[in-house]
């Protein structure tokens, strides 16, 4: 029997057709020993646009489009301001295509994941192939798992509800995309680019925002008071605040006039810690981003290179539990750790295990990060950073709980309430990992006390304070938006259980946060994301709509989850989607925007028409005007406010970051000549175009 082995990329196909003993190299494949191994590129297939539908252009009546069936067409690639066919898509087409057709069944060995089953049910229909097929479903690409992988294959159609959620989820993108942008770009008359997802993202960040700069923050006070016991010196600080600065500085005069302070009451109570759980993706990247300064995207790429060097298992899972059986390799592999340079001692410590993160029942495709047998040797400083990371997490998952002792003291000076917490270790247990401390005046070293100890008043501080905005949102906080569909909760248990109405998939979401980069939606300052004029101003038309309705995503993400567990059928979405799509399609064509994202423009040149105001140009309606103002000068991308200031009184206030011929920055202002060309104006009043 002739077997074909198709993996989503050639260094995978490598490693397999090693196992199964194909060595003879050929163009687009190898064969050998019965089998024969090749390869996508990824997606080499992909929904088509509308031009192949018949439909050309951004027009009203062509709207919505609601394609029946869905067409198929091959990766595309710019060339010469229009989209070709990727040669070399067609080329592995073809050579897939000969392997399908002299084999007499086929191992399906794409990633274990959504988007792998796509992408070989996508090759399997476009090609008209129908060989029976096998499901290789792998979680690490060690030696062993292949090989124990290969044994326990299972039937393709095991894993037609995946592909029917995968299949469903990219035309509900195409139906919304398409026809959101196009809408608004018809009533805007500009150029827009809306999402399922990528919309309701960005309505996300452009609130938190807006909700900070619009922020008042208001003064108020609080009094410290230092005191000892013993050769133990420490602080408290007052239960309440207070706003009126001077009251308040008042009763710091009358509080330094008195000598002792008394010890209102003692609390101890011991806390029981438990450790965290395993990484999920999207836990992971939340930490990289925290600890590292790591995007999204850059986490998901160096583990995405780990796993492919069998350092680490799959890493695009959204679970953080293992099962029973994989919990029996544990032991094996925190053995393996303890020659590990950093977490060695602790790995020989470890003796019994924690089992806090093993539950069968909250495991879907895949469990939840480990590292695999396999011993790192050479790696970067940014991929040995991911790699620690992960090591960790799983030490500490599966240690002891941290056992503290919290102890929680009110201070009474003259009727005036002052508290302090401090904190002891008792068990270091999960958090000897990485040693971790608390800091800060919650938990502050404290002597023995007892209550109505009598202790004297070393100093009375008055401390001014201000109410602060949410921060704005890091790639951190905004990955846990979007896995809470834009609700904050602390709780575990109700993070679980909203984890399936989330925005996005752990897949998907660094995509779509790079996605909003790449349309000049938002930038980074420093860690936080904030949103571009262009962003705000796709944000100000559509805040109100379906389209940024993030609650409304998750619930279509949470139907995504139950078509690909059986519990709702394909049509039953498909048809809530179309209805979906008809209804923002309206809604955007009926916006009235005046101009792209600014107040009404008319053009100095012909005083009649109106300015429109695209992504590289701002232009005259008028085609016999034909006014044009380039958005890049010199290097400098000008912003609405800069090209309004020029249509409007003919210059712009002084701009910096000019760049010359010569690399040298220069600053100008912009200003029109007697043909209404853009020229810079110095200092000295002289226009040099």
């Amino acid at each position: 029997m002739k077997i074909a082995i198709i993996a989503e990329k050639p260094s995978v196909a490598r490693e397999i057709a090693s196992i199964v003993g194909a060595t003879d190299k050929r163009d687009g494949f190898i064969q050998g020993n019965g089998y024969t191994v090749t390869w996508a590129f990824g997606h080499l297939l992909g929904l088509a646009m509308p031009v192949e539908y018949g439909v050309s252009g951004f027009k009203r009546e062509h709207l919505p489009l609601l394609p029946n069936p869905f067409v198929l067409t091959v990766r595309q690639v710019k060339m010469d301001k229009t989209y070709k066919p990727d040669s070399g898509a067609l080329k592995q087409l073809k050579i897939i295509k000969k392997v399908f057709d002299d084999c007499d069944k086929i191992i399906v060995a794409t990633d274990a994941g959504r988007e792998g089953e796509l992408i070989f049910r996508y090759i399997y229909g476009y090609l008209g192939c129908a060989k029976p097929f096998d499901r290789l479903w792998i979680s690490s690409l060690t030696d062993k798992a292949i090989r124990e992988g290969l044994q326990k294959l299972k039937s393709g159609s095991a894993y037609n509800q995946l592909y029917a959620a995968a299949k469903v989820r990219s035309e509900a993108d195409w139906l919304v995309g398409i026809n959101a942008s196009q809408a608004l770009s018809i009533a805007g008359r500009g150029t827009f680019s809306l999402g399922r997802v990528q919309t309701p993202t960005l309505a996300m960040i452009c609130s938190r925002f807006l909700e900070n700069q619009h922020f008042v923050s208001t003064k108020y006070w609080q009094l410290k008071l230092q005191t000892e016991k013993g050769n133990v010196t420490f602080s408290a600080v007052t239960v309440d605040r207070y706003t009126d600065h001077v009251i308040v500085s008042k009763l710091v005069e009358d509080l330094r006039k008195q000598d002792t302070v008394r010890i209102q009451s003692v609390e101890s109570k011991v806390v029981h810690q438990e450790p965290p759980l395993l990484y999920d993706l999207t836990n992971l990247q939340k930490e990289a981003n925290i600890k590292l300064g790591f995007s999204a995207d850059k986490t998901l790429s160096i583990a995405q290179k780990l796993y492919e060097a069998k350092l680490i298992t799959y890493p695009r899972t959204g679970s953080r539990y293992i099962s029973e059986d994989v919990f029996e390799t544990i032991p094996e592999l925190i053995e393996s750790l303890k020659s590990h340079s950093r977490f060695g001692p602790y790995a020989a410590s470890l003796s019994s295990l924690n089992s806090l993160c093993v539950d069968d029942k909250k495991i879907m495709d895949h469990h939840a990060l480990l590292i695999t047998e396999n011993c790192p040797t050479k790696l970067s400083d940014a991929e040995n950073s991911i790699y620690d990371m992960i090591v960790g997490r799983m030490l500490e998952a599966f240690s002891v709980k941290c056992v503290k002792e919290i102890t929680s003291i009110l201070i009474s000076c003259d009727d005036v309430v002052f508290g302090v917490k401090g904190a002891v270790i008792k068990e270091a247990g999960w958090s000897a990992v990485f040693n971790l401390q608390e800091d800060g005046e919650e938990n502050a070293l404290l002597p023995i006390l007892l209550k109505d100890d009598i202790l004297p008043l070393k100093d009375i501080e008055l401390l001014e304070k201000q109410t602060k905005p949410k921060p704005l949102h890091t790639e951190s906080s905004l990955l846990s938006a979007m896995e809470n569909a834009g609700k904050e909760l602390e709780n575990e248990e109700e993070r679980l259980a909203m984890k399936e109405s989330g925005i996005g998939t752990p897949a998907t979401r660094a995509a779509i946060i790079e996605t909003l980069f790449k349309r000049d939606y938002i930038r980074r300052e420093k860690k936080s994301l904030v949103p571009t004029e262009k962003g705000l101003s796709v944000y100000t038309i559509v805040k109100d709509k379906q389209i940024a309705d993030v609650q409304m995503t998750g619930m279509w993400e949470n139907t995504l989850s139950k078509i690909e567990s059986g519990e709702m059928a394909v049509e039953t979405f498909l048809r809530a989607i179309e209805i979906h799509t008809v209804q923002i399609t309206a809604e955007l064509l009926d916006t009235k925007i005046s101009t792209v994202g600014t107040s009404q423009c008319l053009c100095p040149k012909c005083k009649s028409a109106e300015m429109l105001f695209y992504d590289k140009v701002v232009k005259c309606s008028d085609k016999d005007c034909a006014l044009l103002v380039y958005r890049n000068r010199s290097e400098k991308q000008l912003t609405d406010s800069q090209i309004i200031a020029l249509l409007t009184t003919g210059k712009t206030d002084i701009i910096k970051g000019f760049k010359s011929k010569d690399g040298k920055s220069f600053e100008a202002s912009l200003t029109f000549d007697a043909e209404f060309h853009v020229v810079f104006e110095y200092a000295q009043k002289k226009p040099i175009k």
